[in-house]
């Protein structure tokens, strides 16, 4: 890569299953320009309406083993006896293009790409409380109870990583949650730019600043509780 070649700026969101992520992510990719999404690759098979290469890229796990022997994931994961991955190719694709990426990938793979990119802009999205992450799960119709089970109780291991991310979201109200979201992608580029900022530019600062880990452990103390987490104090981002 020669030195005047863009360096995307990459941001993580991860989530427990029914937090909203995938609606967030959608809206957000409406409203920001030049930030591309890299579809991550599994082996599980497509769930109703899903599409090869929209939300997923379905491949066989031989397939997948073969990319994993010529090292061209950034992260990979085995997630219920089902491999997740993301491409490298979607970074340098970001970057021939100027854009910025984001991952959608979760606590696991979240992990492994600050390792190998420790500038990555982390975020979480919580759920207001377990009864509320429960509802969602059933109104989508999509599992059946034991699989519902699961989830929380997987929900309950990924909440307990929040403090390893820079920025905490709470979906309640999805309009703010949007706000904030994209306040947050656009407050980092505007660190990275440096220079002056216009009052909106300042405002939008500020609603990102709110949702930084060190800004947000008092609101998030009651939804640990009602997933019978543990507070967690000191660390983080």
């Amino acid at each position: 890569m020669n030195p005047s070649t863009h360096m995307p700026l990459v941001y993580i969101i991860s989530a427990p299953s029914g937090s909203g992520k995938s609606t967030l992510v959608s809206k957000l990719m409406k409203l920001v320009p030049g930030l591309d999404f890299s579809v991550s690759y599994t082996t599980r098979p497509s769930r109703g309406s899903e599409q090869n290469g929209k939300q997923y890229y379905f491949i066989s796990r031989d397939e997948f083993e073969q990319m994993i022997a010529r090292d061209e994931f950034l992260e990979h994961a085995n997630v219920f006896g089902n491999y997740y991955g993301t491409a490298r190719r979607f970074l340098q694709e970001a970057a021939q293009q100027g854009h910025d990426l984001l991952l959608d990938i979760d606590v696991q793979g979240a992990q492994q790409i600050k390792r190998k990119l420790p500038d990555a802009i982390s975020i979480f999205v919580l759920p207001p409380d377990r009864r509320t992450l429960e509802r969602r799960l059933r109104e989508r119709g999509e599992d059946a109870e034991q699989v519902i089970q699961r989830r929380l109780v997987t929900a309950s291991r990924e909440i307990e990583n929040y403090d390893k991310y820079n920025y905490i979201l709470v979906n309640d109200r999805l309009e703010e949650s949007i706000d904030s979201l994209q306040a947050v992608v656009r407050s980092e580029r505007f660190r990275r730019l440096g220079g002056p900022l216009s009052e909106e530019q300042k405002q939008i600062l500020v609603l990102a600043d709110r949702c930084r880990l060190s800004n947000i452990r008092d609101r998030v103390q009651p939804i640990l509780a009602s997933f019978a987490i543990p507070a967690v104090t000191g660390g983080g981002a």
